[in-house]
């Protein structure tokens, strides 16, 4: 394969010659999600045991699409830099039926932004970086070929039972995070199981590594010439790799798909020639699916292990991101002694958060492979006229691509100030001198504009700052979340209106 897999080196933990102390949380996975959960939490000056029962990052370039979103995630946790030096970066998206191009959008069409819409890097990178930021934190460890075999309760701890090549020892944590992945190993120990649906249809991803001029651009076609009938993507990656996704339909063989003889041929009807190598192949079936609930007393399930989506729109391991996003300040402040409503607070952001994915992956799951009748008329109508009537052209979804949501808010609000900084929104980006305002939100902050209440950060003010904080107002003063997520916002308030805002806030009131 394209990428040089390297094996992580097995350290026998203390566990096994001695009763190791209760650590504050174990974190059960070292993919993205169970990395960057670490991570975060390291950044609050909380440690945390990270297990896998693997020894190297994933096989295969898996989740390749990063959201501008995630990229700040990212930033924070100290890797966006390589990422983006590596990445393709991206933000046009073309949209075919059969041979002519139906429409396309621009997914960041204006400046003021430290990150960009979309960069394409396989996930073996974006873990490679994880494991060497955790390897180089103090309050991280990383322990691979750990493998989990058991899990208990008590009403204040998570214990474990973990099996390593050199013995069995047992972990006990304040808290345990299940980001283990879809297959979730904990959910099954625990007896839990998915609500969702799982469509009939199979797709197949390939990577090929050949030398090509195709643009940095994501290209979705409906009835292609070279796959008659069904629907195809084509993402770029670095080191000359290329994904294409084609659908198979629900009655393929996953395991005669996959073989080289056959998938060969498909992909050089899509590029047209054979001059490629095939690097990764896999098949997967549509699923959009979660649990009920995301906490379950002392273990809360985050990413995969939680909820999972078709992946056209990116929303599996962006979505993944966005937990951790949610959950790592919550979590820190609660293991510092903190109210444990914060963590109901996670289970409902983010609850609220899934079901708008789930929505938006099972929209485009139907439109790309609808069911003969009308759904069907419908589709093929909507590509019909979307080729000359603009209106139509957002009815045509091939996955709507992942944007954080709009968590649900009761916070103070003065409807003067601009909708694209509403309480429960991501506070935007802008510039700041020479650095960028999301810079200052890493923890709970006080921003303001035009006034000067006490300990308020106060940014320069320039036409971002203006347009996406201020608006017409003269005055604004906004509280922001560790998560960068903007909780409150005021015209003018007084230091006791603020103090009782941050102090809901902690209590997860807000």
């Amino acid at each position: 394969m394209a990428y040089d897999y390297q094996p992580f080196e097995f350290t026998p933990p203390p566990g096994l010659t001695a009763n190791e102390p209760r650590h504050k949380v174990v974190i059960v996975g070292a993919g993205p999600i169970g990395l960057a959960a670490a991570l975060e939490l390291a950044r609050h000056d909380v440690p945390s045991v990270v297990v896998d029962d693997n020894n190297v990052v994933s096989i295969g370039s898996r989740a390749i699409c990063w959201s501008k979103r995630s990229l700040e995630i990212f930033d924070r946790l100290g890797i966006a830099e390589r990422m983006l030096a590596k990445g393709v970066t991206w933000k046009v998206g073309r949209t075919y039926h059969g041979a002519e191009e139906v429409f396309n959008f621009d997914l960041l069409p204006e400046d003021g932004h430290k990150m960009p819409a979309f960069i394409n890097l396989q996930q073996y990178y974006v873990e490679q970086y994880l494991v060497e930021a955790a390897q180089q934190s103090p309050l991280i460890d990383l322990r691979f070929k750990n493998k989990v075999t058991d899990l208990s309760q008590t009403a204040d701890s998570a214990q474990v039972e973990i099996e390593t090549p050199d013995g069995a020892y047992t972990l006990a944590a304040d808290y345990l995070l299940a980001c283990d992945g879809a297959g979730s190993p904990i959910r099954k120990m625990m007896g839990l199981e998915f609500d969702g649906e799982l469509f009939e249809d199979r797709f197949l991803i390939a990577d090929i590594e050949m030398e090509a001029d195709f643009p940095s651009e994501r290209r979705f076609w409906f009835e292609p010439e070279f796959h008659e009938g069904q629907s195809a993507l084509l993402h770029r990656q670095p080191d000359n790799i290329y994904r294409i996704d084609l659908q198979l339909g629900w009655d393929a063989d996953p395991d005669h798909e996959k073989k080289p003889e056959v998938v060969i041929p498909r992909i050089e009807r899509v590029v047209g020639h054979s001059d490629f190598r095939l690097d990764w192949v896999s098949v997967y079936t549509f699923q959009c699916r979660r649990l009920e609930r995301f906490v379950h007393d002392r273990v809360i399930f985050v990413g995969d292990s939680a909820h999972v989506v078709s992946p056209f729109g990116a929303r599996g391991g962006n979505g993944g991101m966005q937990d951790v996003d949610n959950l790592g300040w919550k979590l820190a402040a609660v293991v510092r002694g903190g109210d444990t409503g914060l963590l109901e607070t996670y289970d409902s952001e983010r609850q609220i958060a899934t079901d708008e994915n789930i929505a938006n992956s099972t929209r485009a799951t139907k439109f790309m492979t609808p069911d003969d009748g009308i759904e069907r008329l419908f589709r093929d109508q909507t590509l019909t006229l979307a080729k000359t009537a603009g209106f139509a052209r957002g009815w045509v979804n091939s996955g709507r691509l992942s944007r954080p949501c709009a968590y649900p808010n009761v916070a103070p609000d003065d409807g003067r100030l601009p909708e694209i900084s509403h309480p429960g929104l991501v506070a935007p980006d802008a510039p700041q001198g020479d650095g960028w305002l999301m810079d200052h939100f890493r923890d709970v902050t006080v921003m303001a504009i035009g006034c000067a209440p006490e300990g308020a950060f106060v940014p320069e003010l320039n036409e971002h700052m203006q347009r996406r904080y201020l608006g017409e107002a003269d005055s604004c003063i906004y509280l922001v979340r560790p998560d960068q997520v903007i909780a409150a916002r005021w015209v003018s308030a007084d230091s006791q209106t603020i103090a009782a805002a941050k102090d809901a806030l902690m209590r997860g009131q807000l």
